[in-house]
């Protein structure tokens, strides 16, 4: 196969030209500048891994530089976890920087401007500041103080820095232009009074500068060559280029604020302020619950820095806005998962399974696969005795023809094991079945080669022998929201829209092998999912977190979008409020039914609903069953239009996926690939 070669995102380009322009490679530095104000969450990974990336593609520091101006939210806690989140991503900065060691320097060249008459202390307080600004279309209006004496301001400045005023008597602003249509030039606030303790430099300083005042000059002091940041910034470029124009040296790297489109996740809270309010009002358990999209309440749920990755590769570099399914971000977990997770043997809702034939008192050990996606895994030995758990969902005393699991008088295989047959069951004074007897035939053990055990059972069920079960705690997480975007309604508060039900705690039992398991170890409970050991598990009481669904779940109930039904404008079935993505699984449904001059007509539609949906829709898609071959042929028709509408590459997931629909058995389905395979060169 040929090796896939990725386009370059459009910050790539920028220094691209720039280096074509004439700078030095040398002279490449970039920085990631978080404030410490909260822990980081899945949002700042986009950000992280752009410009750590950029630094690993050129060979290029970067620095990890802490925005910590405002004493009144910092704190040392959040440094200390920002610094583990982003080392356990996998990521090394070149120097560890803090705006608050540049305080001096800052002031001084804020003196600077006032001896200039480039900056004025204002004594009016914030609303009347606030009052004179203007509007979009109305100019603001001069400040009573803006006129000042230089000599009156370095008076006033100075006290300011000597603790003589309280809190919001005076600030200082940088005099630039009342009129300006960018709100953001009119005479900004550089300088507040805080008499608050700051985390690193004490009671030393009880003035602060200023976010747009600091950050350019602290890249400016750093040597930063390329200051990237999401795009709410785009309107301080322009305060950010006119602050460096007052220090700037020709002979000195001057950085470039550029921008990017930051991570939207749906059923997702990005915002510190809002998350903290969720941690203080005692919603979840802290930062690190495994409900939160903080980094270290995934790492603590079970993600892993390969899957987060993928996520953010997967999604990309864009200008614009948009919001990202979390079903992407879940899928690309799982799929690592599927690779490095040890598969164990867990019943989480068990029901007394008796062997009746089975000898009393014997006990054996069977051989168990650890991974069948890694050769190097290996195996391992289970116990198995006559009295089992197994799921209760796994049994019905009466069952129909679709249901393939235990019932009277019919076979299913256990895994590893033998085939069974139920006989009876023991029920309570309710009702409730308490045991299930059955028999095994001893000849079908799994892997003996003998006749009876190739014999073909359509069930397999896993479970736990009791005289070995180990009892375990079990978390089992849904979303935390039950709103696709619970901060976008003006008229409610998001905490509105909390699922009541996204923590269930269970008692279940595993397997002996986990025992001897450690904190964050992850595995597959097979045929429930991916867990993790989490951290408050002990060698006496083992606690796991459910990580992800085998399969998205999700999908099947989430509500869909309601369209205005004024709207009769639009593209197909538009009305009907069914999204382009939809159209396409729904086609998947029935086209390979279809006689071929009417499966040309459905393949226009999906052609056309194609040009509607993003990539990271039919991601989640890739994983579609074998079985499932129409959806399989219209992901491949979509995919090939999105590639060839967005001239990109197929990436690894995508050239996956096409390769396995090139090899398969299904014509349709092999034909639509192999036109990928020969057109991006797979082979």
């Amino acid at each position: 196969m040929a090796e896939e070669k990725k386009p370059l995102n459009f910050l790539e380009h920028i220094v691209e030209e720039d280096l074509n322009n004439g700078m030095k490679s040398d002279n490449l530095r970039f920085r990631f500048p978080p404030e410490p104000n909260g822990y980081l969450h899945i949002g700042h990974t986009k950000a992280i891994g752009i410009s750590f990336g950029l630094g690993l593609r050129y060979n290029a520091p970067v620095n990890l530089r802490f925005d910590d101006t405002n004493p009144a939210k910092e704190e040392q806690e959040y440094v200390d976890a920002i610094k583990e989140d982003i080392s356990w991503l996998g990521y090394q900065w070149d120097k560890e920087c803090y705006s608050s060691d540049y305080f001096q320097q800052l002031y001084d060249w804020m003196e600077q401007l006032i001896k200039q008459g480039k900056a004025y202390v204002d004594s009016q307080s914030s609303d009347e500041i606030a009052s004179q600004k203007g509007t979009t279309t109305e100019p603001g209006i001069n400040s009573p103080y803006r006129d000042r004496s230089v000599e009156e301001n370095l008076n006033l400045f100075e006290r300011m820095k000597a603790g003589e005023f309280d809190e919001g008597v005076h600030v200082v602003r940088a005099k630039i232009d009342m009129a300006d249509p960018n709100m953001l030039m009119r005479d900004p606030l550089t300088y507040r009074i805080l008499k608050k303790e700051h985390h690193r430099t004490g009671d030393e300083w009880c003035i602060y500068p200023m976010y747009d005042w600091t950050h350019g000059e602290s890249d400016y002091i750093e040597r930063i060559s390329h200051s990237l940041c999401s795009l709410e910034f785009k309107p301080h470029r322009k305060l950010y280029d006119w602050f460096l124009d007052q220090i700037h040296i020709e002979e000195t790297i001057r950085p470039k604020q550029r921008e990017f489109a930051r991570l939207n996740l749906s059923y997702t809270i990005m915002s510190k302020r809002k998350l903290l309010r969720l941690v203080e009002e005692k919603i979840v358990k802290g930062w690190d619950d495994p409900r939160m999209p903080t980094i270290s309440g995934l790492r603590r749920r079970g993600y892993t820095p390969a899957s987060i990755k993928k996520f953010i590769d997967t999604v990309g570099v864009a200008k614009r806005e948009n919001v990202i399914d979390v079903s992407l971000l879940e899928f690309c977990v799982r799929e690592d998962l599927n690779k490095v997770a040890s598969r164990v043997m867990a019943v989480l809702n068990p029901v007394k399974l008796v062997i009746i034939n089975y000898p009393d008192g014997q006990e054996e050990w069977l051989e168990a696969e650890n991974n069948p996606e890694d050769a190097l895994a290996g195996s391992r030995k289970v116990p198995f005795s006559k009295e089992l758990y197994i799921e209760r969902e796994d049994f019905k005393e009466e069952a129909g023809k679709k249901f393939f699991r235990l019932t009277l008088g019919k076979e299913v295989r256990l895994k590893n094991g033998y085939i069974i047959k139920g006989e009876s069951v023991i029920k309570d004074t309710t009702g409730k079945i308490t045991e299930i007897y059955c028999t095994y035939d001893p000849k079908s053990k799994s892997g003996s080669g003998t006749e009876e055990s190739k014999r073909n059972v359509k069930g397999t069920l896993h479970w736990v022998s009791i005289p070995h079960a180990i009892p375990a705690e079990v978390r089992m997480y849904d979303r935390l929201f039950n709103d696709e975007a619970p901060d976008s309604h003006k008229e409610k508060d998001f905490m509105e829209f909390i699922n009541k039900n996204s923590l269930q705690v269970i008692k279940g039992f595993v397997e002996p092998s986990l025992k001897e398991a450690k904190v964050l170890d992850q595995f597959q409970f097979q045929r429930l999912g991916y867990f993790n050991v989490d951290p408050d598990s002990t060698a006496e009481a083992l606690v796991f977190n459910k990580t992800v669904g085998l399969r998205d779940t999700w999908a099947k109930v989430k509500p869909k979008p309601i369209t205005q039904s004024n709207n009769s404008s639009g593209t197909q079935n538009k009305q009907k409020g069914i999204p382009a993505i939809e159209e396409i699984k729904r086609a998947g449904k029935k086209y390979t039914n279809l006689p071929e001059e009417k499966r040309e007509v459905l393949k226009t539609k999906i052609i056309n609903a194609a040009s509607e949906v993003s990539i990271e829709e039919l991601v989640p898609l890739y994983g579609t069953a074998a079985k499932k071959v129409g959806t399989r042929i219209v992901v491949t028709i979509a995919l090939g239009v999105l590639l060839d509408k967005k001239g990109l590459q197929p990436d690894e997931l995508a050239t996956a996926f096409i390769i396995k629909g090139g090899n398969d058995s299904n014509e349709l389905l092999m034909s639509e690939a192999s036109k990928l395979i020969t057109k991006y060169k797979l082979n």
